[in-house]
């Protein structure tokens, strides 16, 4: 993009180049160099501070359109915090942990099963720095500011140390323990994975809804030929069926079709649905009982020698399948509930890769989960027990790094209490303020529904938890251990794990009852990579004296309501009993054009560094201010075409306001309020109302309000208006002529004002201003936010003016319509007639303008509306206007159309206001003649 590169002013030429995809990278190694950011810190000593703790995107592959909304929006806040009056260092942060780095190592070719634990790590840990470099080049080259040498990543010694600290202090609390209970498995990763590391697709799922024959009907059901009915979505999980689960306040219903000789128990809401479904045309109800006389019932498993029993749950639904659950305790969260409270074994009989054991059975052993759904359906089959087989589409959990869905599998896993403090992490977040403000529910019943958190995964990339286990199995977690395995993370990284033998990582002379030989082993298990990120408040925020805990606000996308946000918020409260932030805001999601989710695959992403290549990084920032950041975002190339469009007006206004202030020194020149023409008192107030308004969106982080309060001061304020008719006095008037002065006060003041303000949107702009203008500081980032400047009278002077741009509108529309008519070309041609009521008199009065230069016509009467002829327009008996040809020559100089034009004898070609004007101020053309260039 390129704009016009000169301006001619008289004989006053200005330059303000263009070219952004080039100029913003002299600009940033200028800044650089001068090491502008640092300079900001030192300026900023000793003020309130104010910490915007960023939540660390994570290390692989280019950046994307979110990443840059997201980075370009705390830019913002930051530059804006660090120029208004706050300490506000900024300490950019990565994600350095995890399974995607050890798929792209293992895509590349290597093997972790055939390397040593430590040299996979250190190909990871490789891996890890040269993405966070590539990905900060790119962050940098979106001008955002920050402490770039001195990032926080995750694999740090200080930040695996504070993490380990963090995992101690919940130990000592009693909130990690062991268990087997089933959690997200990931069978293609051969990992548990928490809530946050799953997205949801919709699949087609068999289900069956198949009998089992009562053996035990507790003196209730009859034991000859009775049989449950259950209904199941996982076929797969019938080999693990342990029991039944029902409601015990339902009402359930022994069945007895036509052509069966058997009777089916089913919930009585759902006999009439489910005998639909069956085919069943006619039938008998036997009885009906209430679910709580069934407590206890067994029932034969179809295929495997097992009795299955039935019990009551508080999760049984009526509106579909049976009011019978088949439940698998070793596969759900309910089964396994349900199933521990009766003293059922947690079976499992799938293995990590998803593959069924020899304890499913010989028709199962060696066959992947999801295949064996039609082994379990054909022995229903067989065994004549298969009342409706049919497909249901659902939404079900798939890991959101290898695209494959999961399964819910019991393990032997280390959990985090979520449980033991959820009242104190539901009575934090009443201290956070949120932005929108649903986030406050929407993260409060995320907690209030959130089961323990599973913080072990079966990955060798991450932290490793600090646990040891004695001779007899028991597992070790002390304060003196876990404070010893910081101290020697802090010193030599979390590789020394894996380096050293138990008894080289326990402090020395460590003893326990439960080893009598010393003999100890350690976990081989890491910890979940948002227990990493989650404990960035004493990672970062705690350990750097510089910054604060808690976070005066944390930023980041509204899915991290169930990732870091959580996972922040529950370390912090089981650390601290305290939120790790006083103020939450979330953004929405980038969508392509068509609100598509962005995807390499499908070839609808637009990379940041592809629009900046183009068009400039000042774009994709102002970009950033023109969408509504708090609901998802729709992307499109036309999107960038349009905003920049938006940029060269604000830069050609600015442009011209430095090109009309050249002359003007603020030292000497400046107008005191009082002095000025009533027009230039008007727009400074109108000023100084923007600059208030700007400075509360900023605080408000409402940057779609304030882009839309900068185009219209741009667009409407200055450029439609003000700008409009003044170069009839900065142009005609004399050089130091009190009203050119006048309104170059204002205009200066309004330069000044803008270029700070939009300095944490556009700082490579800003900075191109700011040599131009005659102020102290050596660049714009280090200069202050304008203050809101208060005058006398000020809000009579605005009310006043705000009636008259009312009048304004209708006069301009009046004369629309005359060029419209071809009665004049343009404005400056008219003979304007205005007819006035005396309440508009009175404000005319009360303006004390020269509302006939303001309105840039050539001749103006003022009348009363009473004497408005018939063909005048009347607009709301306030005003009545006709539009006439003005009457006279055009001056070569004014543009104007005047009866006096060579009244002049020495300036044939000027109005009689121009000669006057260059007499004044040329004496010696007055014998000569005059030609102005």
């Amino acid at each position: 993009m390129r704009v016009k590169d000169t301006l001619n002013l008289g004989k006053t030429k200005f330059k303000m180049r263009g070219n952004l995809p080039v100029k913003e990278v002299e600009r940033q190694k200028t800044w650089e160099e001068n090491q502008v950011y640092e300079l900001r810190q030192k300026l900023n000593q000793g003020k309130p501070s104010f910490i915007l703790h960023d939540g660390p995107p994570y290390a692989n592959g280019d950046i994307h359109m979110g990443h840059a909304m997201n980075k370009i929006s705390k830019d913002f806040i930051v530059r804006y915090k660090s120029m208004n009056g706050f300490r506000s260092p900024y300490v950019p942060g990565w994600d350095t942990h995890g399974l995607p780095i050890e798929q792209k190592l293992t895509q590349a070719g290597y093997d972790r099963k055939k390397m040593s634990t430590n040299d996979f790590r250190k190909l990871c840990h490789d891996y890890a720095l040269k993405q966070v470099e590539r990905q900060k080049d790119e962050f940098k080259r979106l001008g955002v500011s920050a402490e770039w040498d001195n990032p926080y990543l995750t694999l740090k010694p200080e930040f695996e140390a504070a993490e380990i600290r963090v995992f101690g202090k919940m130990a000592e609390k009693g909130l990690i323990y062991r268990g087997k209970k089933p959690v997200i498995w990931s069978w293609s990763s051969e990992s548990a994975l928490a809530e946050a590391e799953v997205e949801y697709h919709d699949i087609t799922s068999p289900t069956a809804f198949y009998a089992e024959k009562v053996i035990d009907g507790k003196g209730v059901l009859d034991e000859d030929n009775t049989y449950m009915v259950v209904w199941t979505t996982t076929p797969w999980t019938i080999p693990a069926s342990e029991g039944i689960t029902i409601d015990a306040g339902f009402n359930y219903s022994v069945v007895k079709p036509e052509d069966d000789d058997r009777q089916f128990v089913l919930a009585t809401e759902l006999v009439e649905k489910d005998a639909e479904t069956f085919g069943w045309k006619n039938y008998e109800i036997v009885k009906t009982v209430k679910g709580q006389e069934l407590e206890g019932v067994l029932a034969q498993h179809p295929f495997m020698d097992r009795k299955i029993l039935t019990m009551l749950g508080d999760f049984v639904t009526i509106d579909t399948g049976t009011g019978l659950v088949h439940t698998a305790p070793g596969f759900g969260e309910d089964d396994y509930n349900v199933g521990k409270a009766n003293g059922l074994d947690i079976f499992v009989d799938v293995d990590a890769q998803g593959y069924l054991t020899k304890e499913a059975g010989k028709d199962f052993e060696g066959v992947f989960y999801d295949d064996a759904n039609e082994i379990a359906l054909d022995k229903l089959k067989e065994k004549n027990l298969l009342l409706k087989e049919e497909p249901v589409v659902h939404s079900y959990p798939f890991d959101w790094r290898t695209k494959k869905p999961v399964i819910y599998r019991a393990t032997d896993q280390w959990f985090a209490s979520v449980d033991k403090i959820k009242d104190n992490i539901l009575n934090a977040i009443e201290d956070v303020d949120f932005k929108p403000g649903w986030g406050k529910k929407r993260l409060h019943n995320m907690i209030k529904d959130r089961g323990d958190w599973v913080i072990s995964r079966q990955r060798v990339w991450g932290v490793p938890l600090p646990i040891f286990y004695g001779e007899d199995g028991e597992a070790i977690i002390t304060k003196e251990t876990t404070s010893h395995v910081a101290d020697l993370f802090a010193k030599h990284g979390s590789d020394i794990w894996f380096e050293k033998e138990a008894k080289d990582l326990l402090p020395d002379g460590f003893t326990s009852e439960h080893s009598p030989n010393g003999k100890f082993t350690k976990e081989n298990d890491i910890m979940d990579v948002w227990f990493d990120s989650g404990s960035s408040h004493q990672g970062v925020c705690a350990e750097r004296d510089y910054l604060t805990y808690p976070a005066d606000l944390y930023l980041e996308g509204s899915d991290q309501y169930r990732g870091w946000f959580n996972s922040s918020l529950i370390t912090s409260v089981a650390y601290d009993n305290k939120a790790p932030y006083k103020q939450l805001l979330s953004q929405g999601f980038t969508l392509d054009g068509n609100g598509h989710k962005m995807s390499k695959s499908l070839g609808n992403t637009i990379a940041p560094i592809d629009v900046i290549k183009k068009m400039g990084a000042e774009i994709v920032r102002l970009w950033v201010t023109s969408v509504d950041t708090s609901a998802d975002v729709r992307v499109s190339m036309e999107n960038f075409v349009k905003v920049s469009d938006s940029y060269k007006k604000i830069r050609n206004t600015v442009r011209y306001m430095l090109a009309n202030t050249s002359d003007f020194d603020p030292k000497e020149d400046t107008v005191e309020f009082a002095d000025m023409a009533p027009v230039d008192q008007y727009m400074l107030v109108k000023l100084n109302k923007f600059i208030s308004e700007v400075k509360n969106d900023y605080d408000n982080y409402d940057f779609l309000s304030l882009n839309r309060k900068l185009q219209s001061f741009i667009n409407s304020d200055l450029s439609a208006f003000y700008l409009d008719f003044a170069k009839d006095i900065l142009y005609i008037d004399a050089k130091d002529s009190l009203s050119r002065r006048s309104m170059q006060t204002v205009l200066y003041d309004a330069v000044v004002s803008i270029t700070k303000l939009i300095t944490p949107i556009l700082p490579h702009t800003a900075e191109e201003i700011w040599p131009f203008l005659k102020e102290s500081e050596d660049f714009v980032q280090l200069s202050e936010m304008p203050e809101v400047k208060h005058f006398d009278n000020e809000d009579a002077i605005f009310d006043n003016w705000s009636q008259f741009m009312k009048l304004r509108d209708d006069v301009l529309k009046a004369l629309e319509e005359a060029r419209d008519d071809k009665l004049i070309g343009k404005a400056s041609e008219a003979n304007l007639s205005l007819y006035l009521s005396g309440e508009t008199k009175s404000l005319f009065d009360k303006l004390d303008a020269n509302v006939q230069q303001i309105l840039m016509v050539s001749q103006m009467s003022i009348d009363t509306i009473d004497n408005a002829p018939e063909d005048a327009q009347n607009f709301r008996n306030e005003l009545a206007i006709k539009v006439d040809h003005a009457e006279g020559d055009t001056c070569e100089r004014c543009r104007l159309i005047s009866t006096d034009v060579g009244s002049d004898a020495d300036y044939p070609k000027f109005c009689g206001r121009c000669a006057k004007i260059v007499r004044a101020n040329f004496p010696e053309t007055a014998s000569e003649g005059f030609e102005e260039k």
